[in-house]
């Protein structure tokens, strides 16, 4: 039954997940091989050899189901069919063959919060009170107000600008959508409808060789079935942010345990579950925790979401945040885990976020974008957890150009809509602010068409094709083909990272973490202590040491004026710690002054 031999779930005692790399592949914008100008799964097998020398374990697919795209494949209408852009059945068989003969796994997304208003499900559903799936969905009735005009059930707001509630002029009901009003939510009371998940959604794709699920939405699946409106946040607002009313809800550890017994576990599925609005480590342990049984780890947003206003109204009015404050998160997020048996991710891209080296980088010049994104790959390296990549970070992809106009260049539903609310609003202000946090957090950023080369689109699809989204103007001096001829690119920086992440597995992906000058704004540092791994303990006396330390900004620093002592902090006599590994090339070397890092240089020391 398994969709993968059990040899090949563990390394000794410790899950083959834990310490594998996983990549995420956006397939709208990774190769077009038919040139539509639309990515397909063909054009992703053709590039599994470059993620394969990359080092990645895992491919992530994102949603490549049959769906209108309103919400770019997360309003799935068919959970058994490929939409045809991206290709057929078949292609997702030679898919999973293809990863498998490389020794590669894949898993796939898990969109079942909600589905497409197309799904026969919905369409059943809306056909009448009486229709069987009618309690699948989840239908109030309409209130009104002391005029008598109708009103929605609650005054809860959705993620992408406006109600939740929808009216449905046949059935004369309001349907519930936390997202798009063609994504009605799925009634995961109803244990028909659960049944039919497990089945259509999960069984139908494990059964043909996938190996797990990426689970959209998680935390979500709970509503609270009393329905009361959300107190008011905003005043002079209609719709109130209402994510306690649907986040972590009263049986959603029932349903995500009965999801496990029932599909994951007989399968040997990994599994990684999208948990939003859910800030403490205590709240996130009883989903990840091993005797627990529910998910095997889960993407927390506290560090990603950084500079964002929050989740509905002020989402994308752009905030500056100083270095500690993401110190603050990273140290919280990696220090949880301890004395605990979960597990956690590490990540800091995906294709809900603008691009990492254009938030906690700098993309201002070749020089810093180069420096502060192999830093920003040092970073993620060096944290204890399963990484997580997303298709373009290994090469220091940025974010669309600040002039490209946001109504001509921007397809994301999410960000028209809140573009569209401020335009609406008539406010010049949060117009003007709206648009510069969505030239530096939309999700349309991660999107553009991977960068392969130099050629006419990139690389991306053919030259004369229109792709679906504009192709980055910077293109032909930064894709894969120029990065693969420097072995001390971006992109070689990234394999050389990876590998010792593996090669050092005891102290980076497993290691304790101690944090160093929290409150320092230009250094971020940190001690990282192997713990062994699963099957491997490490004799308090005899762990070994590595000291990150990294400069987050544009100017040099020197140690001594940080109070930063390297052999002191690794426990060892002056001259006995040795340097890992560095972001500088061979030819800065000599030039490399043992007590100062240049701006955006990152090194780490190992004890002896």
């Amino acid at each position: 039954m398994g969709s993968v031999n059990d040899t090949s779930l563990c390394v000794g005692k410790t899950p083959w997940w834990k310490e594998a790399v996983f990549y995420q592949v956006y397939p709208a914008s990774c190769k077009d091989t038919n040139n539509d100008g639309w990515g397909d799964i063909p054009g992703l097998i053709a590039k599994l050899n470059y993620l394969h020398d990359l080092g990645v374990d895992c491919v992530w697919l994102s949603p490549m189901f049959e769906s209108p795209q309103k919400d770019m494949g997360y309003d799935i209408s068919n959970y058994q069919a490929v939409y045809s852009r991206y290709g057929t059945l078949s292609d997702v068989d030679d898919l999973i063959a293809a990863c498998h003969a490389r020794g590669m796994k894949l898993i796939l997304d898990l969109v079942v919060n909600h589905t497409s208003d197309q799904h026969p499900w919905f369409q059943e559903s809306r056909s009448s009170k009486t229709n069987p799936k009618r309690d699948w969905y989840m239908w109030k009735p309409a209130r009104y107000d002391a005029n008598g005009n109708r009103m929605p059930p609650t005054n809860w707001r959705s993620y992408f600008a406006g109600p939740t509630w929808t009216w449905d002029e046949l059935t004369q009901e309001y349907y519930l959508h936390l997202y798009d009003t063609s994504q009605p939510d799925l009634n995961w009371e109803n244990p028909n409808c659960r049944r039919a998940i497990y089945d259509e959604a999960m069984r139908f794709w494990l059964d043909r060789g996938v190996d797990g699920f990426r689970i959209d939405t998680v935390n979500k699946y709970s509503k609270r079935t009393d329905f009361p409106d959300a107190p008011v946040t905003m005043p002079g607002e209609t719709d109130q942010p209402a994510a306690e009313m649907w986040c972590n809800g009263p049986r959603i550890h029932e349903f995500i345990r009965e999801m496990n017994e029932q599909v994951l576990a007989p399968y040997n599925a990994v599994s990684v579950g999208e948990l939003s609005n859910t800030p403490l480590p205590s709240q996130v342990l009883p989903y990840v925790s091993a005797a627990a049984k529910e998910l095997d780890m889960v993407f927390e947003f506290s560090t990603i979401r950084l500079g964002t206003g929050g989740p509905f109204h002020g989402k994308y009015l752009y905030r500056e945040f100083p270095l500690s404050e993401l110190k603050a998160y990273v140290a919280t997020w990696q220090q949880w885990l301890e004395g605990t048996d979960g597990w956690h991710t590490v990540f800091c891209e995906n294709h809900d976020n603008g691009r990492a080296v254009s938030r906690f980088g700098d993309d201002s010049t070749v020089e810093s974008w180069e420096a502060s994104a192999k830093t920003i790959a040092l970073w993620q390296a060096t944290l204890t957890g399963t990484i997580f990549l997303y298709q373009g970070q290994e090469i220091g992809m940025v974010n669309m150009p600040k002039e490209w106009p946001i109504e001509q260049e921007y397809k994301d539903v999410e960000s028209l809509n809140f573009y569209r609310e401020a335009k609406v609003s008539g406010d010049a202000q949060r117009i003007r602010k709206t648009e510069e946090g969505l030239r530096i957090l939309a999700r349309d950023h991660s999107r553009i068409p991977m960068q392969w080369d130099a050629s006419p689109n990139a690389g991306f699809t053919s030259a004369g094709v229109t792709p679906w989204m504009r192709v980055h103007d910077g293109f032909k001096n930064l894709n894969v083909e120029k990065q693969e001829l420097d072995n001390e690119s971006i992109l070689g920086f990234y394999k050389k990272m990876l590998k010792l992440r593996k090669e050092y597995s005891g102290l980076f992906v497993h290691g304790a973490f101690r944090p160093v000058l929290q409150e320092d704004e230009t250094l971020f540092a940190y001690i990282k202590e192997d713990q062994g791994s699963e099957e491997s303990d490490v004799q308090a006396d005899k762990r070994r040491k590595a000291l990150v330390v990294m400069n987050f900004s544009g100017k040099p620093a020197s140690l001594q004026k940080h109070n930063l002592n390297v052999a002191a902090m690794l426990g060892c006599k002056h001259g006995e710690g040795r340097l890992l590994v560095t972001t500088l090339k061979k030819k800065d070397l000599s030039r490399m002054e043992a007590g100062t890092l240049k701006p955006w240089e990152s090194r780490v020391y190992l004890s002896s």
